[in-house]
């Protein structure tokens, strides 16, 4: 679509400009029946490079006037283009002067474009948002135009990899999206309801990128058979066994063919550890066109017998020594060992023949041999089993267009490069050791290390140690451990810890911060995300003396939405939104996020909020974007009127009773019905503790009477879930089976 760009510049400088532009960047315009077709109006858009004034004017039928600060470091050079361009200069030397400049050009009729970040983000999220646009807005009676960039993140004229300009160019033209919203009143148009607005924006745009439609396989396969010698991951499962990328298309390549041939359903099942085979067992799976299915072999019997019927899973692919050490788990009869599949067809030699296509040919034509589609999209590619910490395990069924779309999300954040070393301790049947430990690491082009549990402390430190790890992500259940075991100098390679799947107690992230001079990161999702939603990022460098410090983590928090997703919250009953800053339930929306949960049902209730997904996660938003999540809405008790956060009498209790720093968690609250009161507190605990002390030393520490437990039930150990998360249904029987003290 060829848009004619009229400009505040003039032609000579212009044309030569557009001409450029159209040459660099392939621009997509959506919404522009938004804009007026006359009159003033405040455009307010995301700021994620130096070039967005340019496509936003290739994208806008009218002439845009943009507003600019000028500091002291401003040049010769950028005062003479501002000039000549008609930029209304914010200028500390004049501090009215900006504003009645802007008033009188909207009283005029112009469109004045107002970037509110203030600066070009240097995090590639939206950041927080000042409010001089809403003033001037008012001021002159115009309404405010929200616009979202997609697509300029990554450019050399953008703050990835933490530079500008100094990285290399993309060598084709690049795809970007530019979405009009709806016109917002002066009277409604608060910082609030403009972010809102941007980030809603920002999600459709983000569903626009074309790679979102590929296939997931194929471009897997491409991404190995660019780089053919790199080794892409070194599996120590049982020594120290460095795969080539070369080799894991061509051992993939041969299974897949005989999966093809062999295996008439539609889903395959895998029960492997970490390592190089279950990436192998994985791809082929996706490159002969089925889908994988990755068991959760922890759950118990009766659940892997029940996600296995729900899937129809017929066939699995695992290994001679899972089978050994899994004797009660319930193996189909079709259950293929990994090694002898591929040594029946023809192993090494079998392989040869794709190792050279992997070495000399065009990575697209290695793809186009093994008859990968390409095109993917909103096909299922992956079929997940939640580890719900409270019901049964629901098949959540992932896209191409999610797995896509969540690699390239973190991607586009600093905290995962291409020069990091990823330990790979996660099980695959985990969404973050599935999307982030397996698949991103292919995509990316990471160095990847991957040992066969995340419980093996001495192992992994051995790992970061002598493979110079420099990521390690895992629960807290896991990274404790490691701060209690790990000697001097063992992590010093690491430059990333990032935590998931539980709350990072505080102890905790100070403790590992005074040990090691390491802040763990912490992150957020869900198998429905794909997985990753929220993540903290280290702080990006001031560039210059006049430009403000941007913020990547915040303490407390799980970080800023990751580009392409929008969020609200809604009061848990009614479904309306709640003011800045208040508590509520979290709904997502973006292209990471799933469609439906196996069997074709519907991906929960939407809190009279169609097209989102609702979290069940109490949280809050803060004024620069970060999230806290305050826990499940199953983990607080209705009591007396009130929400009593389970969590949060957990922490008091570990506290009084020295046990917050212990290695596992020592106790749990629970709510179970109750006949008086329709809910009561139980305290599920390893902890010698009786109810009165209980009581006791909460009163004292200064909870409220109806916080506090009246019963306690003591356990051997907190049951746990294979990935880490509390077990919270098996802590309810508990406390519902047991008499307990009172």
């Amino acid at each position: 679509m060829v848009i004619r760009n009229p400009s505040t510049l003039p032609a000579w400088i212009a044309w030569p400009v557009g001409l450029l532009a159209r040459l660099l960047y392939r621009v997509r315009v959506m919404g522009l029946r938004n804009l007026p077709i006359a009159g003033g109006a405040v455009v307010i858009s995301n700021h994620l490079s130096y070039v967005d004034v340019v496509v936003l004017q290739l994208a806008c039928p009218r002439p845009l006037r943009f507003l600019a600060f000028r500091g002291p470091g401003t040049g010769a050079f950028v005062s003479w283009v501002y000039h000549r361009a008609g930029v209304i200069e914010v200028s500390k030397d004049h501090p009215l002067q900006w504003f009645r400049r802007s008033v009188a050009a909207l009283r005029r009729g112009e469109l004045l474009c107002v970037f509110p970040e203030g600066e070009i983000s240097r995090t590639g999220q939206l950041m927080a948002l000042r409010s001089g646009f809403e003033l001037v807005a008012r001021s002159a009676g115009v309404p405010v135009v929200p616009v979202a960039i997609d697509g300029l993140w990554g450019s050399v004229f953008s703050f990835s990899s933490n530079t500008y300009l100094w990285k290399s160019p993309r060598l084709m033209p690049t795809p970007v999206c530019v979405v009009f919203g709806a016109p917002i009143p002066a009277a409604r148009a608060g910082v609030a309801t403009a972010r809102q607005a941007l980030m809603d924006l920002w999600a459709v745009a983000f569903e626009e990128r074309p790679m979102l439609r590929r296939h997931l396989g194929r471009e897997a396969v491409r991404a190995l058979a660019r780089s053919p010698g790199r080794v892409a991951v070194v599996d120590r499962t049982s020594g120290r066994r460095p795969v080539t990328s070369a080799q894991l298309v061509a051992a993939a390549a041969v299974l897949s063919r005989r999966l093809r041939r062999t295996v008439p359903e539609a889903r395959v099942g895998i029960v492997l550890p970490p390592g190089a085979g279950a990436i192998i067992a994985n791809l082929a799976v996706v490159c002969a066109g089925k889908v994988p299915v990755n068991m959760n072999f922890t759950a118990g019997r009766a659940a892997a017998a029940a996600s296995l019927e729900a899937a129809g899973i017929r066939t699995v692919l695992s290994a001679v020594a899972m089978r050994e050490k899994l004797p009660d788990f319930p193996w189909p009869g079709a259950t293929l060992d990994l090694r002898a599949e591929i040594e029946a067809c023809g192993g090494r030699r079998a392989m040869a023949p794709w190792l050279l296509a992997a070495w000399l040919l065009p990575n697209q034509w290695v793809a186009d041999l093994l008859g990968l589609p390409t095109v993917g999209d909103r096909a299922e590619a992956a079929l997940l089993f939640t580890s719900g910490s409270v019901g049964n395990p629901r098949g959540v069924v992932l896209s191409h267009r999610n797995l896509l779309a969540n690699c390239a999300q973190i991607s586009s954040m600093s905290i995962l490069p291409r020069e990091m070393t990823i330990l790979g301790c996660l099980p695959i049947f985990h969404s973050f050791g599935f999307t982030v430990t397996l698949w991103y690491p292919i995509l990316r082009g990471c160095g990847l290390v991957t040992t066969p549990s995340p419980l093996e402390t001495r192992a992994m430190l051995d790992c970061i140690r002598e493979e110079k790890v420099t990521v390690l992500i895992g629960a807290p259940a896991f990274i404790r451990p490691i701060l209690r075991r790990a000697r001097p100098g063992e992590l010093r390679s690491l430059d990333l810890v990032v935590c998931g799947a539980e709350k990072l107690p505080e102890d905790l992230r100070a403790g590992f911060l005074e040990a090691f001079h390491i802040e763990i990161l912490q992150g957020y999702g869900l198998t429905e995300t794909s997985p990753v939603s929220n993540v903290n990022q280290p702080h990006p460098p001031v560039t210059t003396a006049t430009a403000d410090e941007q913020r990547g983590h915040k303490a407390g928090t799980v970080g800023r939405l990751l580009p392409g997703i929008s969020a609200r919250i809604v009061h848990p009953e009614t479904g309306e939104e709640v003011g800045e800053g208040e508590s509520g339930v979290l709904l997502l929306r973006g292209p990471n996020i799933f469609s439906h949960y196996l069997g074709g049902t519907e991906r929960g209730k939407s809190l009279n909020n169609p097209g989102w997904f609702a979290t069940w996660d109490l949280a809050r938003i803060d004024a620069e974007g970060f999230v806290t999540v305050e826990g499940r809405l199953a983990r607080f008790s209705k009591m007396g009127g009130e929400m009593v956060p389970h969590g949060t009498i957990e922490q008091k209790i570990a506290e009084c009773f020295g046990a917050e720093a212990a290695e596992v968690q020592a106790v749990v609250v629970v709510g179970i019905e109750d006949d008086l009161k329709g809910e009561a507190l139980v305290v599920v605990t390893t902890l010698d503790v009786t109810p009165y002390q209980v009581r006791e030393r909460l009163t004292a520490a200064g909870l409220p009477n109806l916080w506090i437990p009246r019963r306690v039930v003591r356990v051997e150990a907190i049951p746990l879930l294979g990935t880490g998360k509390l077990d919270l249904g098996a802590c309810r029987r508990l406390a519902v089976g047991a008499r307990g003290e009172a």
